[in-house]
């Protein structure tokens, strides 16, 4: 069976692709030195400077995705925000914490929030109810307390599917795209010791 690195290179040998995630990464990130004018950050200015929370590295942007990547799928706004302070709590990536979040957006949101209230219905082992609307105070708390664990539940673990996933993916290409630019480094490398000789 071949390697899950093998099945990953031809993606990250075309040319068109960066070579290192890091530059990929690099795109998405603000530069500090713009941030530390700003007069409304000046509070948080001492947090400019803690490489933990800017930096592209694997043990900073991996574990950055995958929360923003958890929190992108929670039933509540403010994933941007909720991402950039649980980031900031666990010395991860800020930037890339919070953009990943944007796989839930006006496109996504529907679809990922019907199929995670169907599968927390179906791990409850509730039944099915037609859904029908109706603008009440009545409705609203029937519906409410109807939906609301099953929503939960759904979200919870479907996020924690997402996260592990993109986690598992991200972290599988990284490794494979730093063994291709090594290995390209050996050919320079053996190509230029063989011309010199």
């Amino acid at each position: 069976m071949m390697p899950l690195t093998a099945l990953a290179r031809p993606y990250l040998c075309d040319r068109s692709r960066p070579e290192m995630p890091r530059r990929f990464f690099r795109k998405f990130t603000l530069k500090r030195e713009r941030l530390a004018q700003q007069w409304y950050l000046a509070p948080f200015a001492h947090l400019l400077h803690d490489p933990q929370l800017w930096g592209i590295r694997r043990r900073n942007v991996l574990p950055s995705v995958a929360l923003g990547l958890f929190v992108a799928y929670l039933p509540f706004p403010g994933h941007m925000l909720v991402a950039a302070l649980l980031a900031l709590a666990l010395r991860i990536n800020i930037p890339i914490a919070a953009l990943s979040t944007l796989v839930s957006n006006p496109l996504t949101i529907g679809p990922m929030y019907y199929f995670a209230f169907q599968f927390g219905e179906l791990l409850l082992g509730l039944p099915p109810r037609p859904f029908a609307f109706e603008l009440s105070l009545t409705w609203m708390m029937d519906g409410f307390v109807y939906i609301w664990q099953p929503l939960l539940l759904g979200c919870v673990l479907l996020g924690a599917i997402l996260s592990v996933s993109g986690y598992l993916v991200l972290n599988l290409i990284w490794h494979a795209s730093i063994s291709d630019y090594l290995a390209k480094k050996r050919r320079k490398a053996a190509a230029k010791s063989v011309s010199k000789n």
